[in-house]
């Protein structure tokens, strides 16, 4: 197995996992949480983070070391747009992710987040948003992979 075969493998499992895992916040996410549903809200936002950390250094790896090379991407609008928008997701992922940093001491208390029901529903729109970001970007990728949106 080469090298450029595991690191195409860790970039798929991180992209299938992050998009997993938004799937399950989205899920879970509610003005009624309880304390277990909340920590798993927490630990799945988490593996969200993780997988987009490791999704963007394998990506980087890829783009700078194996397949076509930077050159190559760097002159495909499609490869740029799929890079702009994992940028605006991953900004747009801080928004819940901060929030549910911030009940770290609520639960370690044994205690429940206080929620508006305006705070969730900002919350889910957000969290959607992202996925739309995310659907955005396996397009690019489709595109890209086939060569279209080549800038000469």
């Amino acid at each position: 197995m080469t090298t450029a075969a595991v690191m195409a493998f860790l970039h798929h499992v991180a992209a299938f996992t992050l998009v997993g895992a938004l799937m399950a916040e989205l899920a879970l996410f509610g003005a009624a949480l309880d304390l277990r549903q909340a920590r798993r809200v927490q630990r799945v936002d988490a593996a969200y983070g993780m997988s987009a950390g490791v999704l963007l250094v394998a990506g980087l790896l890829r783009v700078l070391y194996f397949e076509k090379g930077a050159s190559y991407y760097f002159h495909n609008a499609f490869f740029l747009a799929k890079a702009a928008l994992f940028l605006l997701v991953a900004l747009l992922s801080l928004y819940p992710t901060l929030l549910f940093l911030s009940w770290n001491k609520q639960l370690k208390a044994g205690g429940l987040p206080r929620l508006e029901e305006a705070q969730v529903r900002r919350v889910r729109a957000v969290m959607l948003v992202e996925l739309a970001g995310v659907v955005g970007i396996v397009f690019c990728a489709s595109l890209m992979a086939r060569g279209s949106g080549m800038i000469e």
